[in-house]
């Protein structure tokens, strides 16, 4: 084994070490209870849209932070959620690079970091200057500046491809319930793993949606070559009240949500954190 072999394999080791340490444990366990939170505002102001009472809020992570700055020591609660998505930051990015996971396992732990590494700059950016670029906003800017690259289109197209197959992926893992690969079965009661079956379930196939839409809406920004018509989340679930089935289906993807939101204080308390 060469040097820089044994370096490499102390560097690794001493990563997960690091990322299995009891404290960054408990951080990423209130990482999870915080994207609950999340997702529990993004869904009541979903089902306030589909009512036709909105208020001119965003349904977005961005919306769901400004929110909780709104509240009575928000500050306090916001620096709570930064250490929290911080170890889960960390955490999925050791899984990416040392997990042994699956190509398609990879790419989605991959993606996940990237999610919470975003989330951890929505709530500095609050923090700091007490507000937030909307998803929407993000998602445009971000689709221009690919659609001026050259080969910009294909690039486009091939991530709004990719949010469909994860959309696609998530429904099939709510389906099957292949989440329960992902928590500790064995320290759950039978009421608990019945409940846990049942929010992951509604809680996959409403993110499935979600993706599934949201990827279709960037293809069509890649074809038409117009950056508008990308959104993030607040346009997809506004997209859905526009559908012929009208904002009922926002009703059922929104409640969807917030079932998935229990999923994730759930999983605050069940997950496997290696």
């Amino acid at each position: 084994m060469t040097a820089t072999d044994k370096a490499g394999r102390q560097a690794r080791a001493a990563a997960r070490k690091a990322t299995a340490h009891p404290a960054m444990n408990r951080l990423a366990r209130v990482g999870l209870a915080c994207r609950g939170v999340l997702y529990a505002l993004i869904g009541v102001v979903a089902v306030r849209i589909a009512l036709g009472e909105g208020g001119g809020r965003e349904a977005d992570k961005a919306g769901a932070i400004s929110t909780v700055a709104r509240l009575p020591f928000g500050e306090v609660v916001l620096w709570v959620m930064v250490a929290g998505f911080v170890a889960l930051t960390l955490w999925q990015l050791s899984e990416a690079l040392f997990g042994g996971l699956g190509v398609a396992d990879r790419l989605e732990t991959v993606g996940r970091t990237g999610v919470y590494a975003l989330i951890c700059g929505t709530l500095l950016s609050v923090l700091r200057a007490g507000k937030a670029t909307s998803d929407d906003e993000k998602s445009r800017d971000a689709t221009e500046a690919l659609l001026g690259l050259p080969g910009g289109p294909f690039i486009v197209g091939a991530i709004g491809l990719g949010l469909v197959a994860l959309g696609v992926r998530w429904g099939h893992q709510g389906v099957t319930k292949r989440f329960r690969d992902e928590l500790n079965l064995g320290q759950m009661s039978p009421r608990a793993r019945s409940a846990m079956d049942k929010l992951g379930l509604a809680g996959y196939v409403a993110r499935g949606v979600i993706a599934g839409l949201a990827g279709v809406f960037v293809v069509e920004a890649a074809i038409t070559y117009d950056p508008d018509k990308a959104g993030g989340l607040d346009a997809t679930l506004r997209a859905l009240a526009a559908t012929p089935v009208g904002p009922w289906l926002l009703v059922v993807v929104a409640l969807g949500l917030l079932l998935f939101a229990g999923y994730c204080f759930g999983e605050s308390r069940w997950r496997r954190v290696r």
